[in-house]
């Protein structure tokens, strides 16, 4: 179980540095999505061009690559419409939390990839989540990966390890940690075939790729990009 690792794979820039991490680790690694009716389902669509073109410019990656799938749960959408599920517009909501936030989707996101990795035996589950430069998202803190950790470890007798690669860094290191792992080849790769716009919009390309350029995950890696290119 050591040797493997599970990562949620969106189809975005995070979900895909993370994927490269984890092929630069594990001698087997598999990939999740989930449909839970997102405004942006979009980057489900970016997901197989994005694992075909990791195998072709990189060899040694496509042979470590496994079983691929994207789970249903659409129960997410039908329990509360937020501004990633619908066509509102996006705003701060009275909590102080951006209405982008979907309660319970991280939960159940590794609930599910832990049952799957129960299945097939693996030992690592691997998410894209971060606190140092992201939204205010309760679920993508350090504190609440450790809790989902202990919970899962406890609910399946399983010692599953959660890593985050991502978790404190910047969106501008994102960008350092990719070309680190797959230089200019994967940065192409990002730039062109991954998919983090929350509108789903790929009519505008960008010199960091497509997106509306003005949604919270369009300014986050326009401002990485540039912060990175200052700086690489």
């Amino acid at each position: 179980m050591n040797s493997s690792a599970l990562v949620l794979f969106s189809g975005g820039q995070d979900s895909t540095t993370c994927l490269t991490w984890a092929l630069s680790r594990y001698e087997r690694v598999e990939t999740i999505g989930f449909d839970y009716g997102q405004r942006h389902k979009i980057e489900l669509a970016c997901r197989a061009p994005v694992i075909a073109s990791i195998k072709r410019a990189f060899p040694l990656w496509a042979e470590k690559l496994g079983d691929d799938r994207v789970i249903s749960l659409d129960s997410v959408k039908s329990i509360g419409d937020t501004a990633l599920t619908s066509e509102v517009a996006i705003e701060m909501n009275d909590s102080g939390l951006p209405n982008t936030f979907v309660p319970g989707r991280n939960i159940l996101f590794l609930t599910v990839a832990a049952a799957i990795a129960y299945r097939r035996a693996i030992g690592t589950i691997v998410a894209g989540v971060c606190e140092t430069d992201y939204s205010g998202y309760p679920d993508c803190r350090d504190e609440f990966i450790k809790a989902m950790q202990a919970a899962l470890n406890l609910g399946m007798a399983r010692q599953f390890s959660l890593e985050t690669p991502l978790m404190w860094i910047d969106k501008a290191a994102t960008w350092r940690l990719a070309y680190e792992l797959g230089g200019d080849a994967l940065l192409d790769i990002i730039r062109e075939q991954t998919h983090t716009c929350y509108l789903g919009d790929r009519s505008k390309r960008h010199d960091w790729g497509f997106g509306c350029g003005t949604c919270p995950a369009c300014e986050l890696r326009k401002n990485g990009y540039a912060k990175y290119l200052a700086n690489p």
